[in-house]
């Protein structure tokens, strides 16, 4: 339902849909990119045995991904860099502290 509704949308502002094939990094090189390094640095990594393991598993190394690994692309900084704030909600300390 939502694609036709984008489809006719699309059309009415005058612009077109392009294909593009699975697994073309030549036309889609950010996705493939991404895919590539979820595949190697977690899925390869991991064995599931339940889908709410994966969903922790694949959630922490996002997390990851985009607050504390490193990026060619942003100059070696990360997306969205963790911040000193978020830092001490996660420190055990920070809940004695009260």
């Amino acid at each position: 339902m939502i694609a036709k509704a984008l489809r006719k949308w699309i059309a009415k502002a005058g612009s077109q849909i392009r294909y593009i094939a699975p697994g073309s990094p030549w036309e889609n090189g950010y996705c493939e990119s991404f895919n590539g390094k979820l595949r190697d640095e977690c899925l390869r990594q991991e064995i599931f045995y339940s889908l709410k393991e994966a969903q922790i598993v694949i959630g922490l190394w996002q997390t990851t991904y985009n607050r504390v690994r490193p990026h060619s692309s942003l100059g070696y900084r990360p997306p969205a860099p963790v911040s000193y704030p978020d830092l001490a909600f996660r420190l055990p300390m920070a809940a004695t502290m009260q």
